[in-house]
């Protein structure tokens, strides 16, 4: 009779619980996604921030009522009365943010810049243009934990 080689079906299982339980602790120590998903929220809030400057933008030179040129003006987007800052919306809860209509983070506005917030420290600035002929700003802070 020959002899059996290999292993039990109780060894078998022994590894497969032992892996478990290491890949239960090992996992989120190396897969943070919490993070990412902060990283791609604060991107495409960056995104929306931009792509609203340059549509409302675009509505003030082709509105014949809007000012491209002048420190407050208005121009009407889906409705909705945006206030602009030499042809670019203000860095207000009435200018960027009708314009931008980004949901879910927390803005805070003073002195013509704009800030929303992601968690706790991801953020996108938006600062308004100065003076006539100058675009606004954009920033973020790209290290968010």
């Amino acid at each position: 009779m020959k002899k059996q080689t290999g292993f039990t079906l109780i060894e078998l299982i022994m590894v497969i619980v032992i892996l478990g339980i290491l890949a239960a602790f090992a996992l989120p120590r190396f897969a943070d996604f919490g993070s990412d998903a902060r990283k791609a929220s604060r991107s495409a809030i960056d995104g929306a921030i931009r792509s609203a400057s340059a549509i409302a933008h675009a509505a003030c030179l082709v509105d014949s009522g809007c000012d491209a040129t002048a420190a407050t003006a208005t121009v009407t987007l889906d409705g909705q009365t945006v206030d602009m800052v030499y042809g670019y919306p203000a860095g207000s809860a009435t200018g960027i943010g009708v314009a931008a209509d980004v949901q879910n983070v927390t803005a805070a506005y003073a002195s013509g810049v704009a800030t929303f917030t992601v968690g706790t420290s991801c953020t996108v600035t938006y600062t308004q243009p100065s003076a006539a002929g100058n675009a606004p700003t954009v920033a973020g802070v790209s290290t968010c934990p």
